[in-house]
């Protein structure tokens, strides 16, 4: 059940409780040289991008790209991926505001389960409503994404999140 979802009808302008604004946007939207950027500074792979960047946003705050999200399908499952925000911009809730648009859009799209994977960040997960699995307990179809496979290594914590 892949339906076609406009990730942009799901993305809306969005003020945190720290009274600053920033918008989040459809990464298809964003020269693709500028999402690389902030993921190979952020020290993501960027090696295995999708073509299509329809399943990814970013956050914007003044024409500048301060944070990202993705996600790869893999019915009924998703692949939280490529979640960083700039150093000068963390702190503000741009994370969760990114995190909270892929969930979104993932359920849209009819997928039940969204999994990742994280050397560094499991804590902050875990407070998103993640936990943490063994390998073993992945669905096949996730461990044969590239993230799963090859680029993530196999020291990163494994976590997932029924998505209702």
């Amino acid at each position: 059940m892949n339906r076609e979802v406009n990730v942009a009808k799901l993305i809306k302008p969005i003020t945190n409780i720290m009274q600053e604004s920033f918008e989040i946007l459809p990464a298809d939207r964003i020269e693709r040289v500028q999402v690389t950027r902030l993921l190979m500074e952020e020290k993501l792979a960027v090696e295995d991008l999708p073509s299509s960047l329809s399943n990814f946003v970013v956050s914007g705050d003044s024409g500048e790209i301060t944070g990202i999200a993705g996600f790869e399908v893999y019915n009924p499952y998703g692949l939280l991926r490529s979640v960083a925000v700039k150093p000068s911009h963390r702190n503000k809730n741009i994370a969760g505001a990114l995190v909270h648009s892929i969930e979104a859009a993932a359920k849209a799209k009819g997928l039940t389960e969204m999994y990742l994977l994280t050397e560094t960040a499991s804590g902050y997960f875990a407070k998103k409503g993640y936990g943490a699995v063994s390998r073993e307990d992945v669905p096949e179809a996730i461990k044969q994404s590239s993230e799963f496979s090859h680029v993530c290594p196999m020291s990163a914590v494994v976590m997932k999140k029924i998505l209702f």
